[in-house]
């Protein structure tokens, strides 16, 4: 149906009792995960949460606004709530996750959103709910009541499974199993596609010329509506002022029209911009027409077309176009995974399509298009996959995988040589094929260790006094990333009772920046500093050394 991102996974985690090869074939290779950290407003959400979230929408005037759902089927929203979009019951704004209890347990389908916003979703099962902005009818209840909290849309689609829902500008379309389409809401051009110009406050079915046939795609511009039959053919209602109708003309069409133009094409799916139409083909080629002042049709100039053009994207087969009825920006995706866009492109005018370095059409609206609103509701599949990272960091110190061993301090740690030498330039000069156990004196097994597992995971995990050993041995192995972790961590975890201990540890590693910071520390809280045990142990000649230091500072006068 389209109307979920179903994201799967390429890479299979590494088995127990991986070779070496296996584990660099591994580590080498790319995975191309969806990422709502792109959508700047899951910023306010924690990594915990975010780690939770199975289904996105953001939408909203300026990406504002977000609905996702839990691998729990929880669901929650955040953000500003113009006119009660949200679905909380009030019009209030929330920097926190609310969670809407009336669809907890209800598994989304699809989600689509209008200009107001209004929200218009469907559940597995079927069943329709809208909420939000109802000044023109367009959550389907009957009134111009603003709603709330989200509401049943039954009238006319008891005992309907509503399997594709489309929002216009203020206007709302579903599609049913068994290939019917319904409407309501604002119809001042003929956008619900009725034969009149009056609103439709209750969903009515769209007959016309489309009673006999078998609907399997619908979509929405601003104020149009378009939908995709059996056969291939494209029918079209609604405003057509810059002819994104595709009929050659730019009137109104106050019932559905069949695109006379595309005969012989079989197309497959309709995707609508703000005024721009995009169609995919069976045979994987797009076609386009409509608005065109920012380039969205692609066809390298900024003139509108009310009859469909092709759009040359590349040799490849595109098996997927994206469009948003909020914005006049255009993406599709090839049969190779390459991601192209054009038209309105963070305010400039892409004239053709563009190859990106996007691996799914829906980074392009969380980058360039304005506002950041997504296309269509984002889902990711479930799935205890590990990624290549979390897969390395299982194998640290595992004895049942590992092919060298290091003896520390009468301690053993279990590594992988292959994973060494591609993250170590010291390891790689040093380690041999034959190599099976290596003993190391130089270093302490906490700090070791850490390092060790530091080229598994990018992080460490050790106390700041520690750390100071470990930036000595990155200092060594010139490991510049490292070196700042050790510093961070020092800094970050220096305190009135370590700061002695932390200070007699630079002047041994002769860690200078370091030394100064821990002196300008001790000094801040000397009084503090003094009485503490660090102080009454510390090592005379330092002792010395640091009265002297002190003194000359000031530290001392009255």
């Amino acid at each position: 149906r389209g109307t979920e991102a179903q994201i799967h996974m390429e890479d299979e985690p590494p088995p127990h009792g991986v070779s070496a090869k296996a584990l660099e074939a591994t580590l080498l290779s790319a995975l191309k995960m969806l990422d709502v950290g792109k959508w700047p407003i899951f910023s306010l959400c924690s990594p915990e949460e975010i780690k939770l979230i199975r289904q996105a929408c953001v939408f909203g005037s300026a990406g504002n606004e977000v609905l996702y759902a839990t691998e729990n089927d929880e669901v929650f929203v955040l953000g500003m709530n113009c006119n009660g979009c949200l679905g909380t019951g009030d019009m209030q704004s929330t920097i926190v996750p609310r969670r809407l209890d009336s669809l907890c347990g209800k598994k989304i389908a699809c989600l689509s959103y209008g200009s107001g916003p209004h929200v218009v979703l469907a559940t597995e099962e079927g069943e329709v709910y809208a909420w939000g902005h109802n000044a023109y009818s367009q959550l389907g209840n009957g009134t111009t009541n603003h709603g709330f909290i989200p509401c049943r849309v039954s009238t006319n689609l008891v005992n309907k499974k509503v399997i594709e829902v489309a929002c216009g500008s203020h206007h709302s379309m579903v599609l049913t199993s068994d290939g019917e389409v319904y409407t309501w809401g604002y119809n001042n051009s003929g956008q619900v596609g009725s034969g009149s110009t009056a609103n439709q406050p209750i969903p009515q079915r769209v007959t016309s010329c489309l009673q006999n046939k078998i609907v399997i795609n619908i979509a929405c511009g601003q104020m149009c509506s378009m939908a995709v039959v059996e056969n291939g053919e494209v029918y079209v209602w609604g405003y057509n002022g810059n002819g994104q109708l595709g009929l050659g003309s730019s009137s109104n069409q106050p019932t559905p029209c069949r695109i006379a133009a595309l005969q012989g094409v079989r197309v497959q799916r309709v995707a609508c911009g703000y005024a721009h139409t995009l169609v995919l083909t069976d045979e994987g080629q797009i076609y386009a027409w409509g608005a065109n002042s920012y380039g969205q049709l692609g066809t390298g100039n900024k003139s509108n077309q009310s009859y469909p053009t092709t759009v040359i994207v590349d040799e490849d087969r595109v098996v997927e176009i994206a469009a948003c009825h909020s914005a006049h920006t255009s993406a599709a995706k090839t049969q190779s995974g390459q991601v192209y866009m054009w038209g309105q492109c963070r305010g400039q005018s892409v004239t053709f399509p563009h190859l990106t370095h996007f691996a799914c059409t829906d980074d392009v609206f969380a980058c360039f298009a304005t506002p950041a609103v997504m296309w269509r509701l984002l889902s990711v599949e479930p799935d205890d996959h590990l990624t290549v990272a979390q897969s390395l960091e299982k194998e640290f110190d595992n004895p049942e995988t590992a092919d060298l061993k290091f003896l520390v301090d009468g301690k053993h740690i279990h590594v992988h040589k292959v994973l060494l030498k591609i993250r170590c330039e010291h390891f790689r000069s040093i380690l041999n094929n034959d190599d099976e156990i290596i003993e190391m004196s130089e270093f302490s097994y906490p700090v070791y260790r850490a390092f060790l597992e530091y080229l598994y995971t990018d992080n460490i995990r050790l106390p700041p006094e520690d750390a100071i050993g470990l930036l000595d041995l990155a200092t060594l192995y010139r490991e510049n990333r490292l070196k700042k972790l050790c510093q961070q961590t020092i800094k970050q975890g220096i305190s009135e009772e370590n700061a002695i201990a932390l200070l007699s540890a630079t002047v041994k590693y002769e860690a200078q920046d370091l030394e100064e910071f821990c002196f300008r520390f001790c000094i801040n809280h000397l009084t503090a500093v003094t009485q503490t045990q660090g102080f009454a142990d510390m090592d005379h000649d330092l002792l010395k050394n640091f009265i002297s230091r002190a003194s000359r500072v000031g530290a001392f006068r009255n």
